[in-house]
């Protein structure tokens, strides 16, 4: 069979698992075309040490590893923090917001090269087809895109690994860890094999960053986190940058065993999938940068964000990291952050990460004198009784308005039984 010569040169997004493997190689077979694997480091560890070497021996002509930690968190995950995002109450996003990077990069990539098309091992049932795609037309709007998923012969992970065996691509699932797993400096999640059973509790030997709950420590941990215009800057009173800021959170999180989700989710071509996460960091970032805000944005400011918490996520989720819309919230969001500056205090404690205390030297909002139980000289107690008549007044009027209704039926029934009454004492016969 003839290779396609429709393009001719493909930067793939690699990332050296099973799907990606065997794209590189499929890719290599089905267009006479030069392909470069591209992988981005966004605090995989390890991961990534086979990458150029597995590249070359699968048909890559080149390969790239890109070191983007610092411009993941710093340009990402805390712009997605400063809003509190998390997709239907449970999911940090942690997939979701490293896509639009992934493709930046990998765009960036294709520039350089002068590739006329990209591709990426996203399936055609998920949500990353979406992020990845629309990232792609963002930056280049005449880009080639080849989504083998949507392409290819293959049914299943199983007809993959067929391929994979009688082309000696090594792959890194087993029958002892069957699922597929997608990890960043924000979680780690895992799909696939058990998880498909929704009943089904997810294997303790899955998970990678945290400690089991029952077998974390016994004696609970304080951590302290200082903010800054809304972002994190500081741990324990050390200053660190983003990315080692976020690490030193996952290693705390990890050790109390906090962060573990397990999510039934709406995806956005429309249906349910399980998916397990872990993100220790994460949650003590989201935990304590509420506690910063409770202490520091205005009422009305606060509640106006939070209205708009559901669509920016949806929009991360989505794959519309760099829509119009998101940049317009982003916006709004972002000076919502401005007096967002404090410290708060997390008690880590089996697998729970609980406020304990808040506060802010610059741009506290708190007023002992007005809050206290005690005996003040600052607040009339006596006021309140005009302000709750006030916002009262809808509701006494309706009140009057039901009352007089009910007094003007009641008059309509005793006028209209007046005359029944008087008919009835006329008809009676007479006493002799």
């Amino acid at each position: 069979m003839a290779k396609k010569s429709a393009v001719k040169k493909i930067v793939l997004a690699y990332s050296g698992g099973l799907d990606t493997s065997i794209i590189l190689k499929w890719l290599t077979e089905e267009y006479d075309a030069e392909v470069i694997a591209y992988s981005a480091d966004l605090g995989q560890g390890e991961e990534l040490d086979f990458i150029p070497e597995k590249a070359k021996k699968t048909g890559a002509s080149k390969s790239y590893v890109v070191d983007l930690k610092e411009e993941f968190t710093r340009d990402f995950v805390f712009p997605m923090f400063r809003a509190n995002a998390i997709y239907e109450g449970r999911y940090f996003l942690g997939t979701s917001i490293a896509r639009p990077l992934i493709a930046k990069a990998q765009m960036e990539i294709a520039a350089k090269e002068g590739a006329d098309a990209v591709s990426h091992g996203a399936t055609g049932k998920g949500n990353d087809q979406v992020r990845f795609e629309i990232a792609y037309y963002h930056y280049n709007p005449a880009i080639r895109v080849i989504a083998p998923w949507r392409d290819w012969t293959f049914k299943s992970r199983t007809d993959l690994e067929k391929y994979a065996k009688k082309h000696g691509i090594p792959v890194p699932t087993s029958k002892r860890f069957p699922w597929s797993s997608d990890r960043n400096l924000l979680h780690i999640s895992f799909e696939g094999a058990i998880l498909e059973n929704p009943w089904a509790e997810a294997p303790e030997e899955m998970y990678v960053l945290t400690t089991r709950p029952e077998d974390a420590p016994d004696t609970p941990e304080y951590v302290e986190v200082e903010f800054k215009n809304g972002d994190a800057v500081a741990v324990n009173g050390k200053r660190l940058s983003p990315a080692k800021l976020l690490a030193e959170l996952n290693r705390l999180g990890g050790k109390h065993g906090i962060g573990r989700v397990d999510l039934l989710e709406n995806r956005f071509v429309g249906m349910k999938s399980r998916g397990v996460y872990e993100t220790p960091g994460g949650t003590i970032l989201e935990e304590a940068h509420r506690a910063v805000e409770s202490i520091t944005m205005d009422r009305e400011v606060m509640h106006l964000r939070d209205s708009l918490v559901t669509r920016y996520s949806e929009m991360i989720y989505n794959g519309f990291w760099f829509s119009p819309e998101r940049r317009v919230l982003q916006a709004l969001i972002d000076e919502s952050q401005k007096t967002v500056n404090g410290m708060a205090r997390i008690k880590l404690y089996k697998g729970h990460a609980r406020v304990v205390g808040r506060d802010s030297a610059t741009d506290s909002l708190f007023n002992v004198d007005f809050a206290t139980f005690e005996k003040d000289e600052v607040y009339n107690q006596a006021d309140a009784e005009g302000f709750i008549k006030l916002n009262a007044l809808r509701m006494r009027i309706a009140a009057i308005q039901r009352e007089n209704l009910q007094k003007g039926k009641t008059k309509a029934v005793k006028a209209a039984a007046k005359p029944a009454k008087a008919v009835a004492k006329k008809a009676a016969p007479k006493k002799k």
